[in-house]
């Protein structure tokens, strides 16, 4: 481990790390915690929901139009960037990380998603950003859907009330004024609408590895995934090295 506390993993090959779960388990952190540890790339494909339906938003697209979201988000170009340790979300070049957080914003995002054709281009989007490796992506469907076949797959969750809490807890912090009864009644929509959808359902994938993060700090569900994912790499370490076909790294690369 380096004094930063980042994690050197082999080069050999740069892992898909998928993390899923419902809203308020502790993704967001995990995932860039578990990024920063690993000094791959963070993509949150939940703030890409969250930047179509304020596009939508913005431009009067009727959620009833399911071909007119898809022609938005198909043209809308989204990127992430790290400024001073904070992630931003910048769409068609403008900075929306604020306004992508709103109450408002979150129930559009969960109505948008069960759209196809949103979640099609979406998901086309996020396979391009994922697809050479180095990259812990965080979502609904990352592990069942958008990369299946992962190399290490989490699914974070934690009690509704608690999600609920930390939820009214990040809105109080940020100056809005919210009910916590209120909060946890969207928070139960929310859930609801994500496990009952049609395309691409919240769900656990059978691979997936569990953690409830109810009683345990961010700190420490970083570091349980942090094992795992080192652990997966010695393992595809070793099957590579007893692989007579697989060619052999170069002298000097690094490992675990």
């Amino acid at each position: 481990m380096s004094p930063e506390g980042r994690v050197e993993i082999s080069q050999e090959k740069r892992l898909i790390i998928a993390i899923d779960g419902p809203s308020g388990a502790g993704k967001s952190t995990a995932a860039k915690g578990l990024a920063r540890r690993l000094d791959y790339v963070y993509v949150d494909t939940g703030a890409m929901y969250r930047a179509v339906a304020l596009m939508a938003k913005a431009r009067g697209v009727p959620l009833i139009d399911e071909n007119a979201l898809a022609r938005l988000a198909s043209a809308l170009h989204i990127s992430f960037f790290t400024k001073e340790g904070k992630t931003h979300v910048l769409c068609d070049g403008e900075d929306v990380t604020e306004a992508i957080r709103s109450p408002e914003i979150s129930l559009l995002a969960s109505e948008i998603s069960k759209t196809k054709g949103v979640r099609t281009a979406l998901v086309r989007m996020q396979r391009r950003m994922g697809k050479q490796g180095g990259v812990v992506l965080e979502g609904r469907d990352i592990g069942t859907v958008v990369f299946p076949h992962a190399d290490v797959k989490f699914y974070l969750d934690a009690e509704t009330g608690e999600r609920a809490r930390r939820r009214f807890t990040e809105l109080a912090e940020k100056g809005v004024r919210v009910d916590f009864s209120e909060t946890l009644r969207e928070v139960i929509r929310r859930d609801h609408g994500d496990m009952h959808r049609t395309h691409s359902p919240l769900k656990k994938a059978a691979d997936a590895i569990l953690i409830d993060s109810t009683h345990r700090s961010a700190g420490d569900v970083v570091e349980e995934m942090v094992r795992m994912v080192v652990a997966k790499g010695r393992s595809d370490s070793r099957s590579r090295r007893a692989d007579p076909s697989v060619p052999k790294a170069p002298r000097g690369s690094k490992d675990l």
